[in-house]
C-alpha cells in the first residue's frame, strides 16, 4: 500500500514543487516550495491523528497536503485542478479508485472556491495550509519590497505561530503573533478574512469550533 513516504520521494512529485517554487519565487510570491508543503503535510497528520482518524487516513491526509499546490507552475488560477489532475496520472493504479478521488477532491477543495466539504481529510488540508502563516514564507529579504506586497508584509510580520486542537473543548486555535510596528494588525484581515471563514467551515465539519488569537487577543 502506498505511503506518504513513497509520495513524498516521487521524482515527479519533488520535480512539480520544485518548477511551482521557482515559479511562484519569480513574481516573489510566499513560498509555495517544499518547506510549505511538509510543513502542512505533518500538521494535516497531526490533525487527523488529534481528532481520531483512522492510520490510513492520516496517511491520505498527508498525501493530500503534500501535493496541494504543486499545479502552480503550470498556473496559479487554476493550480488546484491541475495539481489534482497531474496527481491522478502520476499514480494512476497505485491507490483504491475511492482513495485516488478523495485525494483528488482534497486538493481541488482546498481553494476557496471549492468549499463543499464531503470527507475530514478535505476540511484538514484546509486547516493545515490556510493557517501556515509565518516569516520565514517570505522569499525576498528586501524590506521596502516586502512592503510593496501585502502577503509578504503580513507573513514577515508574524513572527509566531501555533495550531492548537482540544478535543475537549472540540476547539481548534490558531494562535499568532504580528509585529504591529511592521504591519497593522487590520492588515492581517484584509487578505485572511476569507481564509479564516474556510478554516471555519473545515472545523466545523469536523465538528469543531475555530478560534483566533493574534497578540494574546482573542479574535474568533
Amino acid at each position: 500500500m502506498i505511503t506518504y513516504k513513497d509520495v513524498s520521494r516521487n521524482p515527479y512529485i519533488l520535480e512539480f514543487i520544485k518548477q511551482t517554487k521557482t515559479a511562484l519565487n519569480a513574481h516573489d510570491y510566499t513560498d509555495h516550495g517544499i518547506n510549505h508543503v511538509r510543513l502542512v503535510a505533518d500538521r494535516a497528520r497531526s490533525i487527523a491523528n488529534e481528532i481520531g482518524l483512522s492510520k490510513r487516513d492520516q496517511e491520505l491526509a498527508a498525501i493530500a497536503s503534500f501535493c496541494h499546490d504543486m499545479g502552480n507552475f503550470l498556473s496559479r488560477r487554476l493550480h488546484n485542478y491541475l495539481g489534482a489532475m497531474l496527481f491522478q496520472q502520476i499514480f494512476p493504479k497505485d491507490f483504491s479508485p475511492k482513495e485516488l478521488s478523495l485525494i483528488m477532491k482534497s486538493i481541488v477543495n482546498h481553494d476557496k472556491a471549492e468549499m463543499k466539504f464531503t470527507h475530514a481529510i478535505s476540511a484538514i488540508l484546509v486547516l493545515a495550509d490556510k493557517s501556515d502563516v509565518r516569516r520565514s514564507r517570505v522569499i525576498v529579504k528586501n524590506k521596502k519590497i516586502i512592503q510593496e506586497d501585502i502577503h509578504n508584509r503580513v507573513n514577515f510580520a508574524v513572527t509566531d505561530s501555533h495550531l492548537r486542537i482540544d478535543k475537549n473543548k472540540k476547539l481548534i486555535t490558531l494562535t499568532l503573533k504580528i509585529d504591529t510596528n511592521f504591519v497593522p494588525i487590520m492588515d492581517y484581515f484584509e487578505i485572511f478574512t476569507d481564509r479564516m471563514t474556510m478554516c471555519r467551515k473545515a472545523a466545523r465539519h469536523l465538528k469543531y469550533r475555530f478560534g483566533l488569537v493574534i497578540n494574546n487577543f482573542k479574535l474568533l
